[in-house]
């Protein structure tokens, strides 16, 4: 009897550990995203891309594609 007292007693234990480490998704917006018109060349560095983007009113940017332009992105 001791015996399954104890290992119902670790067996609730696991799943209030469990359940304490598993997260609720998080509902996000969608991404719009727009290619920069003030930056010139060559997308490097997601950074300056960033950067332009913010410049022209914009959350964010990063570089994209094959032919590595900047893309600024905004929640819709």
């Amino acid at each position: 009897m001791a015996v399954t007292k104890s290992f119902f007693t670790l067996l609730f234990t696991l799943l209030i550990l469990l359940a304490s480490q598993s997260r609720v998704p998080v509902a996000e917006g969608r991404m719009c995203q727009s290619q920069s018109h003030k930056f010139h060349g060559t997308c490097l560095s997601s950074h300056n891309c960033a950067y332009v983007c913010r410049n022209e009113g914009f959350s964010g940017g990063r570089c994209r594609g094959f032919r590595r332009r900047c893309f600024c992105t905004r929640l819709c």
